[in-house]
């Protein structure tokens, strides 16, 4: 199977927080999407291993907060490369609100916020996915919604030339590079589960930048 093919699938991208006693998080998600409109329902599936998951698997609540095409790369780097169970995610962003759920939601690069309560949730082997209804939401801009695509084009860093001799592998989602001659190892050889150290998304996520 040519895994490529995935990538012209479209998707939205969005700020999906949590709050758990005096704790706030937030992670990076594409998989939302409205499935009801009586009642007003939407999915959401999120990787078990993301801190973000088990704080809305515990409490039952979470906001989505849209991207627009308005952002940059550091509100990703905020709330997706990094985990919740390191850092305090929140610590000095001031371009957030709480909604009536006790929630923060982003204020600035994002065009809405919905504020949604879990009614069902389905084991998906290494995600859950949360079906929940839509309690409360705005909009924030007229700016458009940013997509898969529109990221990978004009947000995501371009990888840089490098000068090494040996096979360069670069993450798809975040940019970060496996270098074999730096690191050592084929990256073929790195083992199955083994994950991008920035991003934490699968080999399966890396291209080859340079053929030797």
């Amino acid at each position: 199977m040519n895994k490529n093919s995935l990538y012209s699938i479209s998707y939205g991208l969005f700020v999906l927080s949590a709050r758990e006693g005096e704790k706030d998080n937030g992670c990076i998600t594409n998989t939302a999407i409205q499935v009801t409109s009586e009642p007003t329902q939407l999915t959401v599936a999120v990787n078990k291993g993301n801190y973000t998951t088990g704080m809305i698997d515990r409490t039952g609540k979470f906001n989505l907060s849209v991207i627009s095409e308005a952002s940059d790369f550091s509100l990703f780097e905020r709330f997706g490369f990094q985990s919740g169970r390191d850092v305090d995610k929140s610590d000095g962003f001031q371009d957030v609100k709480r909604s009536e759920n006790g929630i923060l939601y982003v204020t600035q690069n994002c065009n809405a916020y919905l504020s949604c309560t879990v009614v069902n949730k389905i084991d998906l082997g290494t995600h859950i996915m949360f079906v929940a209804t839509v309690d409360d939401g705005d909009v924030l801009s007229r700016e458009p919604s940013m997509t898969y695509a529109y990221y990978f084009a004009n947000v995501k860093p371009k990888p840089k030339p490098t000068a090494s001799s040996g096979r360069v592998w670069v993450c798809r989602i975040c940019g970060f590079v496996y270098d074999e001659e730096k690191e050592g190892t084929p990256f073929e050889a790195l083992p199955a589960d083994w994950v991008c150290p920035i991003c934490k998304h699968p080999k399966s996520d890396f291209e080859l930048m340079n053929k030797q």
